[in-house]
């Protein structure tokens, strides 16, 4: 079991909880955060920790060290720890989602008879939407969830999902699988394979669905749906325990997003779903967020006064330190003034985009019970030491009541290049973000 003392508001949170589902934009991160955040805790915990991706990109193992995930969850060795520095508490398990699989697993589980899984499996129509059909997927990660979940190995289950607009089809998947097996439309489709007789209403349907669909197709999505009513009621159960899973108390969500202003929107309309779900909001994530001292009115002041009066500070730099040069024996006035200048300048964009950012994070911070704001790394997350310095960050978010708003900042207030708070995000202003393992 893991241990009773915590010492950060996330590790207190994480104890009373087994399951903690990933979501956000894309492009945000979220992949390599739900790696991080799974490795860290294996390495501060004595507990089984699993990571289970859900988006298709397969780049989760190269990051973790432990090729070849797939289905089974595979065990990262303590030894991939080691060029990091640190040797686990726990153990750290990862795996990702072979839907054809799971969906084999499925039926196998389901089917009244060895004959009936023989044909199922066997199916045409099954074998297309074992790993094609747009709602297959979503289910097929929450069947997976739950059957982990049921067999009790983990102390802690990460799961990785696909991007928000994805992400509520994974929440909502068992309750659309279960209305899609049992539509109107399947009924109709079934009905003369079900019976020889049709009625002269429903007649020109099928012989209109024959010549455009093809009598060997109709055949095989009434085969399929026939045999798959044998099983029917055990999926609708299993399907409903899925959704009862994600109201358990032990089941959490972690918001991820960086601060820009499309990824806050859509992380907005991610919240506000969940919260109607009443689905508890444990973790919001932050990522490659400018540090808040730079939003600071003090510091502002200084950047504005060293921008303003850059020519008189380089003289006075230049007269206690004359600056030599590589190529010429010394640097003149002009050039300082100009460089502390632009210094002065930059400073007070950033500090713009840092007060913008930190307005963002309050409001979606009101509604999670810890708060993680990651910088931009120096490097790129591509390995475990990588991986632990981010889980750094996220274990050190703050708990309980929202961060305030920041103090208003009125730097750069005649600036002589002013910028949208939305441009120096993304411009030149910063610093190049660095590259994870979902871009």
């Amino acid at each position: 079991s893991r241990r009773a003392a915590r010492s950060s508001p996330l590790e207190r949170l994480l104890a009373a909880k087994e399951v903690v589902i990933a979501c956000g934009p894309g492009g945000v991160g979220k992949t390599t955060t739900a790696a991080a955040l799974a490795a860290t805790a294996a390495v501060r915990s004595d507990g089984r920790v699993l990571v289970l991706t859900v988006d298709p990109a397969r780049r989760l193992a190269e990051a973790l060290g432990a090729g070849g995930i797939g289905n089974a969850a595979v065990r990262v060795g303590d030894e991939a720890f080691a060029p990091a520095g640190v040797r686990p508490k726990g153990q750290l398990w990862a795996a990702m989602l072979d839907t054809r699989q799971s969906w084999d697993a499925l039926v196998r589980r389901h089917s009244p008879d060895p004959e009936t899984e023989r044909r199922i499996l066997a199916n045409p129509l099954y074998q297309n939407i074992a790993g094609r059909f747009s709602q297959s997927h979503e289910y097929i990660a929450m069947e997976r969830l739950y059957e982990i979940r049921a067999e009790g190995r983990y102390d802690l289950v990460v799961v990785d999902t696909p991007p928000s607009r994805r992400a509520l089809d994974f929440l909502d998947a068992p309750e659309r699988m279960a209305d899609f097996f049992s539509s109107r439309l399947l009924r109709w489709l079934i009905v003369p394979y079900r019976s020889r007789l049709v009625n002269l209403a429903s007649r020109p349907f099928y012989q209109v669905a024959d010549r455009i669909l093809g009598t060997q197709f109709l055949e095989d999505i009434s085969e399929f749906f026939l045999l798959f009513q044998t099983m029917y009621e055990g999926f609708v159960a299993r399907a409903r325990a899925v959704s009862a899973l994600l109201r358990e108390p032990s089941t959490t969500f972690m918001v991820v997003t960086t601060l820009e202003s499309a990824p806050v929107a859509e992380a907005q309309r991610l919240v506000d779903a969940l919260r109607r779900r009443r689905l508890h909001l444990g973790l919001l994530v932050a990522n490659k967020a400018l540090p808040e001292w730079l939003a600071d009115p003090g510091t502002a002041a200084v950047a504005e006064r060293l921008r303003d009066s850059a020519e008189t500070a380089a003289a006075r730099l230049l007269a206690r330190r004359p600056l030599e040069l590589a190529d010429r024996t010394l640097a003149t006035e002009a050039e300082l003034a100009r460089v502390l200048d632009e210094i002065g300048e930059s400073f007070l964009r950033f500090g713009h985009v840092a007060q913008r950012e930190g307005e963002l994070l309050a409001a979606l911070a009101a509604d999670h019970d810890v708060t993680a704001t990651v910088p931009n790394l120096a490097r790129d997350v591509t390995d475990l030491a990588s991986l632990l310095e981010l889980g750094s960050h996220v274990f050190g978010g703050r708990s309980a009541e929202p961060p305030e708003p920041p103090e208003r900042f009125e730097g750069s207030s005649r600036s002589k290049r002013s910028e949208p708070a939305e441009t120096a995000a993304a411009g030149s202003p910063s610093a190049p973000p660095a590259r994870s393992v979902e871009d």
